[in-house]
Parts: structure tokens; sequence; C-alpha cells
């Protein structure tokens, strides 16, 4: 009977293995669900001022050299007629600062660095009266983010991401590209208008985050 009892005992020990796999299986989707959704803080639900700016760190596609801003522009339409938020002409007046850059599904790519990319004279904003016109001339003013003397411009070969990002900062503060992000984006065509799915998920998320702080005790 020495045989029998054994092999019970096997059985068992098999039994018990299998049921705390399938206990471990259950769990890990919930633990992944539960980290995927991230709460964005007060500060950033709050915010409603917002400037949009080229990642510094790019340069200028040689195959594609209004890429950037073309992109930038985009958020910036998709911001407006999303309605929460108003575009800020300096980072010392944004609630928030919003870095993009255009991907061309390639890991490496020529540029033309050392160009002040984020230096726009005009920037057109519609409201319901008509619009709004407002920027600067010469050098970003101090509280841009990107206030800075480039080097002198020149070829370039850069690496990175090969997809369209959107990093969110917080501003108000100097350097706010150089803190960490309170929220990242990276997808093909992610800046691509009209849709914007960039700011199509941000908004999204926002809203995930609002209806999570509400259904708190």
């Amino acid at each position: 009977m020495g045989w029998v009892d054994q092999s019970l005992g096997c059985l068992m020990r098999i039994r018990n293995g299998v049921a705390f796999c399938t206990l471990l299986l259950c769990t890990l989707p919930l633990a992944a669900k539960d980290k995927k959704k991230m709460l964005l803080t007060d500060d950033v639900l709050q915010a409603r001022t917002v400037l949009v700016v080229i990642d510094p760190d790019t340069g200028v596609a040689v195959d594609d050299p209004l890429a950037n801003r073309n992109a930038q522009e985009a958020v910036e339409k998709a911001l407006m007629k999303w309605g929460r938020f108003r575009l800020a002409l300096d980072a010392s007046d944004a609630d928030l600062v919003i870095a993009v850059r255009r991907g061309n599904g390639r890991i490496v790519q020529p540029t033309v660095g050392g160009v002040p990319i984020n230096n726009r004279p005009v920037i057109f904003e519609p409201t319901d009266s008509g619009g709004r016109v407002g920027g600067h001339t010469g050098n970003p003013p101090l509280g841009d983010p990107t206030n800075s003397q480039p080097p002198m411009p020149g070829p370039h070969v850069e690496s990175g991401q090969p997809q369209d990002m959107f990093a969110v900062f917080r501003g108000r503060r100097d350097d706010p590209l150089g803190t960490s992000a309170v929220w990242r984006f990276s997808a093909k065509d992610a800046l691509r208008a009209p849709a914007v799915p960039a700011v199509e998920e941000f908004r999204k998320v926002i809203e995930e985050a609002e209806k999570q702080r509400n259904a708190k005790p």
C-alpha cells in the first residue's frame, strides 16, 4: 500500500500546484490592469493653460523639414478644439508644457542640428470672437523651456524613438523639460492631423482620472 500512498501524495501535490498556478494567472491581469490605470495628480487635473513645444533635443529632418512644426500646430489645434486648455506663449504662464516630436519609422535619420526650432514669431488662436494673435520675435522669452543658445547649425545623425512622441510636463518652473514627465504617449502617426490620436488619448486619461478621483469617498 506504500506505493498507493505515494501516488496519492504526488497527485495531491500536482493538484495543489495547478491550483496555485491558476490563482497566479488570474491575479496577474488584475495587477497589470491596476498598474495601467495611473491617476494623474490634482495639479495636473486642475491645469488650464498649456504650452506646446517641439522637443528641443530633436533636429530638423532633412527629408521633411516641417514635420515637427506641423505636428506642433496639429496638437495646438486639437487642444483648442477640445476646449479644456488655453494656449500659453511662455512656460512661466503655462500650467503644463507638452513636448512633441514627429517620428518617421526609422531609428536613425539624418537631421540638421543647432536650429532654433521653437522660435516662432506668431501664434494664432481662434476664439468665439474671431481669434487671438500673440507671440514674440527674436530669441525665445526667459520662461520658454527651450531658452538656450543653440550651437551652429550643422548635419547630425539622430537616433531615438521611431514613433511620434507626446510628453506632458508641469509648467511654471525653471527647466520644465528637465523634470519627469507626468504622462507620455508614443505611437505611429500619434501627432498626425486631423485626428491627432495623442491628444485624444490624453483626454481619455484625464477623464478616467477625474472619474476615479470623484469616486473616492
